[in-house]
């Protein structure tokens, strides 16, 4: 008879023994699906932190233009990026507002006269230090974003906007250095510096009232000719992709020096959290497949050594040992496969509830840097892939393999005679 065959047999015959090992391969391939359903949810939760949270990078060299901003911008490590370009203007319309505090001296008609208001060319407000961390926040309309590149507009202060009468949609007019034209710049936003203007007597473009964003572009057409930076923020995924910027900064820079900040501190308080349970939930699928070989290894060596009789009564009608060994391997591999299946819907549920737990409600460290609200605050989606079910599935036949290979070494050593004459 086929060795095929009689292991379908063999496992009608024994149904309590059949039910036994279908119980304990579904409960190994729950605790594996959920593991690799674990893995993948930590993976996209690290890859979506990496993209809104990252790691900020500052530059500050002499010599560095919008344009090499732009290229260091292009990086593939590079996920947002902002050069600020400040420039002092004048605006028709606008009436900038003046220090409380008396001017010492009293006015001097002699001096030289300054542009009052602040203006910084950003392609990216919300990579701006005072907006990254939350002392800056924009009360109405938005912020500047890369759209932005070739519009004509600004998000003025708070309280700029109120001594005018200022709202989104509105239009200013700024002066170019020369005083020649005037740029219209509509607001889209308004935000509110939380800085306190000084106590002692402060020109206009120093008060944090008369500070304006505009497009890059914008602050180039209004500054006073050749344009270079004050920094430039770029936001990469990683600390480890740090070093590959440098590089390239140094590359296009050249051998002068600069500054170059690594600020991963925000990075490190939620990412390495995520990054633990992806480690934890790889080393539970080593444990559990180990555990299982050996489990079900004891198993089959003790059905081996129950169905001595049997093994010496078809090695008597001369049946061949590897075919033995296969029978075994076999009946457990046929009880491995529906338990993937159950397994499928167990683990979905038991891997979503240990997401929530471990990945959920990750709590990190405190940070000056605002939470990213789609992150770690967020419950983890675990999907159950077909890649994952098939790991699921090879583990289990690998399992199931190596207990029954492995004890079924004895087999070998058996001989018919001294079987049946044991039995005896």
């Amino acid at each position: 008879m086929n060795f095929v065959k009689r292991a379908g047999l063999s496992l009608r015959a024994r149904k309590v023994r059949t039910a036994v090992l279908l119980g304990i391969f579904v409960v190994i391939c729950t605790l594996l699906l959920g593991g690799f359903l674990l893995q993948g949810a930590s993976a996209r939760q690290e890859a979506d932190a990496q993209r809104t949270i990252g790691v900020d990078v500052t530059l500050e060299a002499k010599g560095l233009t919008p344009a090499l901003a732009d290229r260091l911008g292009s990086s593939p490590q590079v996920h947002r990026y902002n050069p600020r370009l400040p420039i002092e203007a004048d605006a028709r319309g606008v009436e900038p507002l003046e220090s409380d505090v008396p001017r010492p001296g009293g006015n001097r008609s002699g001096a030289k006269r300054q542009r009052p208001l602040a203006l910084n060319g950003v392609r990216d407000s919300g990579l701006l230090l005072p907006f990254s961390y939350g002392s800056n926040k924009i009360t109405a309309g938005r912020g500047i974003t890369p759209e932005d590149a070739d519009r004509q507009v600004a998000v003025v202060e708070r309280r700029l906007a109120e001594k005018n009468g200022l709202k989104v949609g509105d239009t200013i007019r700024a002066e170019t250095a020369d005083g020649k034209r005037t740029v219209p710049l509509t607001v889209v936003g308004i935000h509110r510096d939380s800085t306190q203007d000084p106590s002692r007597w402060t020109t206009p473009q120093l008060l944090p009232g008369n500070t304006l964003y505009v497009p890059v572009r914008t602050a180039q057409q209004l500054g006073p000719g050749a344009a270079e930076l004050a920094e430039a923020v770029f936001r990469i995924g990683s600390p480890e992709q740090a070093e590959q910027l440098h590089a390239e900064a140094r590359r296009l820079l050249g051998t002068g020096s600069f500054d170059f900040r690594v600020n991963d501190k925000a990075y490190k308080d939620q990412v390495r959290p995520i990054q633990r349970v992806g480690t934890f939930s790889r080393l539970i699928v080593r444990l559990i497949a180990v555990a299982g070989a050996l489990v079900l290894g004891l198993i089959v060596m003790l059905q081996i050594r129950e169905r001595r009789d049997e093994l010496g009564m078809l090695l008597s009608l001369g049946e061949k040992k590897w075919k033995l060994i296969g029978q075994h391997t076999v009946e457990v591999a046929a009880v491995a496969l529906p338990a993937v299946a159950v397994a499928a819907l167990a683990g979905q549920i038991a891997a979503q509830q240990a997401g929530d737990a471990l990945l959920g409600h990750q709590e990190p460290a405190a940070s000056p840097r605002p939470r990213a609200p789609d992150t770690s605050a967020d419950s983890p989606e675990m999907r159950v892939e077909p890649s994952d079910l098939g790991k699921v599935a090879g583990i289990g036949l690998g399992i199931s393999l190596v207990s029954t290979v492995v004890p079924g070494i004895g087999i070998l050593r058996l001989h018919p005679r001294s079987i049946l004459t044991d039995s005896e």
